[in-house]
């Protein structure tokens, strides 16, 4: 594209953090965190009805991709979304506010 620099990491950084959105249940996981602004996992799980361990895997894979963050409070650990870009696109995504 003549006249056009492309950032092809700004491309391949977007199309990661998608991969990343694009389960189902990790999807879910991140417009609760963000209507909630943060949840542990027990709370998580009885929400979704599925395994701690489920929760847990979803919750890594969010973490591995920077979307989220924990913060332990005393035995518990709390989740939050913490990437700018996340809540924009859910916004976009779900066209609501969802909340920030």
């Amino acid at each position: 594209m003549e006249g056009l620099e492309i950032n092809t990491l700004s491309f391949e950084e977007k199309a990661e953090l998608l991969k990343i959105l694009g389960h189902p249940t990790r999807l879910c996981m991140v417009y609760g965190l963000i209507q909630k602004g943060r949840c542990n996992v027990t709370t998580m799980q009885e929400r979704l009805g599925l395994p701690q361990s489920t929760i847990s895997q979803h919750l890594g894979k969010l973490k591995q991709g920077k979307i989220i963050t924990s913060e332990r409070m005393g035995l518990e650990v709390f989740y939050k979304v913490k990437d700018p870009d996340v809540v924009r696109f859910m916004n976009a995504l779900f066209q609501e506010e969802i909340s920030s």
